[in-house]
């Protein structure tokens, strides 16, 4: 059997989580070369990822607004305890729910279950889908259908 190819989107949320994660760990002084080189290790062309830098420039870009939804939703939770490969797709996932209303939030909230499935354990995809459910619920638009208000 042959292997199946994961969507474009796909893709690009897991390009932008392993760069948000190593971001995380370490702040480089050069974004943009920062990226050039991450880039050069993924199976494609720069170019194919243009979704992942969309990902990664917003999420940097409204960093402390993200987190302190996450700090809001999750406040029985230590933030600086929550793993970083959860901090990563939670940070992508609410950049996602807050300001891409291009995006239906059950899209965005499934893909990031999906990630926490391939990348974590059990017990964070519980946490991830909890915090993502919660927002969910805050947002003041339809769960199922992108909006472009």
């Amino acid at each position: 059997m042959s292997e199946v190819k994961k969507p474009q989107r796909r893709l690009c949320r897991i390009a932008c989580m392993q760069y948000l994660y190593s971001w995380l760990i370490n702040h480089p002084e050069d974004i943009n070369e920062d990226l050039r080189v991450f880039y050069e290790d993924q199976e494609e062309e720069r170019d194919y990822y243009a979704f992942a830098d969309e990902l990664i420039f917003g999420v940097i870009e409204n960093l402390d607004a993200i987190d302190d939804k996450i700090k809001e939703i999750a406040n029985n939770w230590d933030f600086d305890r929550i793993a970083k490969i959860d901090l990563s797709i939670l940070r992508m996932a609410i950049y996602e729910l807050l300001l891409r209303k291009d995006i239906p939030p059950v899209v965005t909230i499934n893909e990031a279950i999906d990630l926490s499935k391939m990348y974590s354990s059990e017990e964070s995809r519980r946490f991830v889908n909890g915090i993502l459910d919660k927002l969910r619920g805050q947002l003041n638009r339809p769960s199922r259908q992108a909006s472009w208000d």
